[in-house]
């Protein structure tokens, strides 16, 4: 026959997909792999987010020109936290996306979420002169809001689901250990995002506390840091001694968090707004879920190391076995 009927017959050896970039993070598709459907829903995303943080900076800069009281210093507090979460989420859907990370994308939807009933929490506590101020910013985050959670949902439903199968290779036991190293890698960053948020309600209402306290919370941003440094090591070194430490260092945040809910239930009523308490208080109890699962999560993954998945992670291109 002809060659054109020849190539016709002959096997299509051409891989699928293209190789996997390694970054310090395990591998992530190329740029040019995502599908246009992918593209869509990270343009949109980050556009949406972007419009959020501008919103936040907006009231900022207002405050800031404005002579100082309890509801600027209230506001202020509530949109350094929405600058947090909004960093947080383009980090979420960005890694979510380029590793077809399932956790990821639920970590950028829960965020969302959060972000969503913290602006509730704080609206319904807020005085009327308060809800006047802030009126806009709360419906540009609601309406934002829900439209990146209706969106995500969307994608991770029809998302693919191949990168288990192209790190992990053919084995059940490694492609399981790949997802459940993903899902202690996004409650750590999960986990941070929090006790950040957290940190600066503390902060913004550290007039009503002592001195020791304010220090406390300078000490613990630190310590929140240096901790989700020694987790993401521990996970992705696989480093059993790390995660000895990363565990410790979690129970005095537990004790002083169980304290905080202690010394804001005796000093609420004090006050005359309850802005930033009832954000401490829906801020700790998310800290405590988070952990939970954070704790449980890592020990399964600890009994997992040495089962090759490092190795194949973080192989050059075109070595992965």
């Amino acid at each position: 026959g002809s060659s054109e009927e020849r190539e016709c017959l002959l096997p299509n050896l051409k891989p699928r997909h293209r190789e996997l970039l390694p970054t310090p993070c395990g591998p992530v598709k190329q740029c040019s792999e995502l599908s246009w459907l992918e593209k869509i829903y990270v343009s949109a995303a980050i556009l949406s987010l972007l419009t959020v943080l501008g919103a936040n900076i907006a009231s900022i800069v207002r405050q800031n020109k404005t002579e100082t009281t309890n509801l600027d210093k209230e506001d202020v507090a509530i949109s350094v936290i929405q600058l947090i979460g909004v960093a947080f989420c383009i980090y979420y859907v960005l890694r979510g996306v380029l590793q077809e990370n399932q956790q990821e994308l639920l970590a950028f939807i829960l965020s969302i979420l959060l972000l969503l009933v913290r602006s509730v929490v704080n609206f319904i506590a807020a005085e009327p002169k308060e809800k006047k101020a802030v009126v806009i910013r709360f419906a540009c985050i609601v309406a934002f809001g829900v439209f990146l959670m209706a969106a995500s949902l969307c994608y991770l439903i029809k998302r693919p689901n191949f990168m288990a199968f192209r790190v992990g290779g053919a084995l059940e036991s490694v492609q399981s250990h790949y997802l459940t190293l993903n899902l202690c890698f996004s409650l750590v960053t999960f986990d941070l995002q929090a006790q950040l948020c957290l940190c600066v309600l503390l902060v913004a209402g550290a007039p009503q506390l002592s001195l020791l306290h304010a220090i406390t919370l300078g000490v613990g941003i630190f310590w929140a840091l240096s901790k989700a440094a020694i987790g993401l090591v521990a996970i992705l070194k696989e480093k059993k001694p790390l995660v000895w430490i990363f565990l410790v260092q979690n129970l005095p945040e537990l004790v002083y968090l169980g304290y905080l809910i202690y010394l804001i239930s005796r000093v609420w009523i004090h006050k005359g707004t309850y802005v930033l308490e009832a954000g401490a208080v829906t801020g700790i109890l998310i800290s405590l879920t988070i952990k939970v699962g954070l704790l449980v999560s890592m020990v399964r993954v600890y009994h997992c190391f040495g089962q090759g998945l490092h190795e194949r992670m973080f192989a050059a291109p075109g070595t992965r076995p």
